[in-house]
């Protein structure tokens, strides 16, 4: 068997061989021989069907497998001389020719993809300067004034007057839909806050300027989009009455309310509401500031710095990916258009290019930096944050991790936490020195 192994580059390598008939037919009798053993056929005991039945019966398939079983030693034999260990091999090699002769030989061509040796340099120098951020005192008293709003009941204004934005209106309601009340469509006593958007578009403002125990036909149409099949699109009219106006109160900013806010906790003063908002409104800034600013840039620099081969069969996954996000985002007539001009797609591939390599590049820089960090993020860590995201929608938060599981999400979603986490501890750093 001609057989041959070469590295591309120190993360791509090619192994390619010629099989002889003589190979393919001794790996033939091999799997057939080994078929008898445990196949059933009528009219045969169990392990005593004849080979020659076998191949008669199953000439394809164990052709198949013939081949597969030289394919698998050309790749185990390649990976030796090229002395590549399985741990460092990137998804599965590819068959990137496969081509039948006349004499019955096979020629055979595999593409090797590995991890890459990311030398990071000083990879510390390229961290940008990090300024320190903090909330501003008027913003973290804008903050508390919604918090104590935000908390505070709901009670009927003193003086009667017509409803605007930002009132509770205590209304009663029935919605028709030509004429016949719908399922859903109805409540009593129901504080309904003008300007939440939480009605059908057009239905609150309409609300405003009603009076006291006024009735009036309020009519709007149901979203195209409407979850209820039996009413998107429709017009609708709701025949509401209003009962009363209510408004939050905010309570006092004092030591009082501080204490609600931050039950359990001895010696609280409003004073110690505010640090601990301050603090927090601080932490959020920064993380923005780090997300939006500072990432970006520390990546865009090491990207641009450091140097090492990319696995091939990597980056063409990226433009892939990329291409097809962009094709979702097309028209039916540019899509089309790409099915009669195959030259298209492949511009529009180039084009994704070098920002599908930069993607893939910066990667593996992260994975680098976590090593040379020894940051770590457990499973533990993902399922947390993601059973958090779940309870802060409302949805059930093993719904959710059933789905990320089953779409092959958490591996990219622990590489982001990674990311987040190792580049944040290198600026911390920058910013304590």
């Amino acid at each position: 068997m001609e057989f041959n192994a070469n590295r591309v580059d120190e993360a791509n390598a090619v192994i390619s061989a010629t099989v002889t008939k003589e190979i393919l037919e001794a790996n033939l009798d091999k799997v057939a021989k080994q078929a008898s053993k445990t196949m059933n056929i009528q009219g045969f005991r169990k392990g005593k069907v004849p080979v020659a039945v076998v191949k008669q019966r199953f000439a394809d398939k164990l052709a198949e497998d013939a081949e597969a079983d030289a394919i698998r030693k050309i790749l185990k034999d390649g990976l030796k001389q090229l002395e590549i260990k399985n741990e460092d091999l990137i998804g599965e090699p590819t068959v990137s020719k496969f081509e039948k002769k006349e004499d019955g030989s096979i020629e055979v061509e595999l593409s090797v993809a590995t991890k890459p040796n990311v030398d990071l340099g000083d990879y510390k120098s390229l961290i940008p300067a990090v300024e320190n951020k903090e909330a501003d005192i008027k913003d973290v008293e804008a903050r508390l004034e919604e918090i104590a709003k935000s908390s505070a009941p709901l009670a009927k204004i003193a003086r009667k007057r017509a409803v605007k934005e930002g009132d509770f209106a205590v209304i009663d309601f029935e919605g028709f839909v030509d004429g016949v009340a719908f399922e859903g469509g109805k409540a009593e006593k129901y504080p309904l806050e003008i300007g939440s958007g939480s009605f059908i578009p057009g239905f609150e403002e309409q609300v405003i300027g009603m009076k006291y125990e006024e009735q009036k036909d309020i009519v709007v149409n149901f979203p195209e989009s409407y979850q209820a099949k039996n009413l998107a699109g429709k017009e609708a009219t709701f025949k509401v009455t209003l009962h009363e106006i209510q408004e939050k109160a905010a309570p006092e900013l004092n030591d009082e309310f501080a204490q609600r806010m931050l039950p359990g906790q001895e010696n609280v003063t409003i004073d110690t509401l505010k640090d601990r908002v301050k603090e927090q409104m601080s932490a959020e800034i920064k993380s923005k500031y780090y997300r939006e600013e500072l990432k970006p840039a520390y990546l865009e620099a090491l990207v641009e710095k450091v140097q090492f081969a990319l696995p091939s069969s990597v980056v063409e996954q990226e433009v892939n990916y990329a291409l097809n996000n962009k094709i979702r985002t097309m028209s039916e007539a540019e899509i089309n258009e790409l099915k009669e001009n195959a030259s298209k797609v492949e511009e529009i591939r180039n084009e994704l290019k070098e920002d599908a390599t930069n993607s893939v590049k910066a990667t593996f820089i992260v994975d680098a930096l976590a090593k040379a960090e020894n940051v770590q993020v457990s499973d533990q860590e993902v399922m947390q944050v993601l059973y958090y995201e779940a309870m802060q929608m409302g949805q059930n938060p093993q719904e959710v991790l059933k789905q990320y599981q089953e779409a092959g999400y958490l591996p990219a979603i622990k590489m982001s936490m990674i990311e987040e986490k190792v580049i944040s501890k290198l600026l911390d750093e920058k910013l304590g020195k």
